[in-house]
């Protein structure tokens, strides 16, 4: 059995009722909710909330919202593992803990079904699967800003050649496939037994403040123009 957990809790302060704030013609939670449905590979789809108004436009679009979220875990502080614990106990409960759980971020328009079931078939060889995209520039090669004047963080490499340098990657934000056995037992998301799904980084955008959304809807429209969507 495989669970879809989409964890979207009210309050945001950055940009208010993100969740289901209308993108692109739909509340944003929808993009993810129908992402899933189409993906094929789970047998539920549940949204973790504390939001009544969250809960109800979950409901409208397909996902089943059949716990509320306790206060403690919908605050600025509370970790996307303890509300994936909290969910998987919430099944223990009722007698069906899932084999494998994906955490699918409610902020992800740009997520696709066949991404979802890539996922789900790394599982096979992994504790863990997760989108990664390719960093635009060399981070070996960042700067920071020390006193108004500008540092290199790693002076060493201010004569290596951008292409000698090792590709790095980020985690692309959108969603999380691991064991249940790996969640409930803390091991590390990021690690030795986690296999990556590569996105390109044109797909590939956080939403965390409102010049983000900006960047969001002018890549959504891009997208779709060209029919990659």
């Amino acid at each position: 059995m495989s669970l879809c957990l989409i964890p979207a809790r009210g309050g945001s302060k950055r940009i208010p009722g993100k969740n289901i704030r209308p993108f692109a013609g739909k509340p944003m939670i929808a993009w993810s909710i129908e992402a899933a449905e189409k993906a094929g590979c789970f047998d539920r789809i549940i949204v973790s909330t504390d939001d009544d108004a969250i809960a109800e436009t979950a409901r409208a679009h397909g996902a089943e919202v059949p716990f509320r979220r306790p206060a403690a875990l919908a605050d600025d502080h509370a970790t996307t593992v303890a509300v994936i614990k909290h969910a998987l106990d919430w099944c223990e409960a009722q007698g069906a803990v899932p084999d494998a759980l994906c955490c699918l971020y409610a902020t992800a328009p740009f997520v696709r079904a066949d991404d979802l079931r890539a996922g789900a078939g790394l599982l096979a060889q992994a504790q863990y699967a997760i989108p990664v995209a390719s960093f635009g520039f060399p981070i070996q090669r960042a700067v920071r800003v020390v006193n108004g004047r500008l540092a290199m963080f790693d002076p060493d490499q201010y004569t290596t050649r951008s292409q000698d340098l090792e590709e790095a990657y980020h985690d692309a934000g959108q969603f999380y496939w691991g064991r249940s056995a790996a969640w409930r037992g803390d091991v590390p998301p990021f690690g030795a037994d986690t296999l990556p799904i590569h996105l390109p980084r044109w797909r590939v955008q956080d939403i965390d403040t409102p010049e983000d959304w900006t960047r969001a809807e002018l890549m959504f429209q891009a997208l779709a123009g060209r029919g990659d969507l």
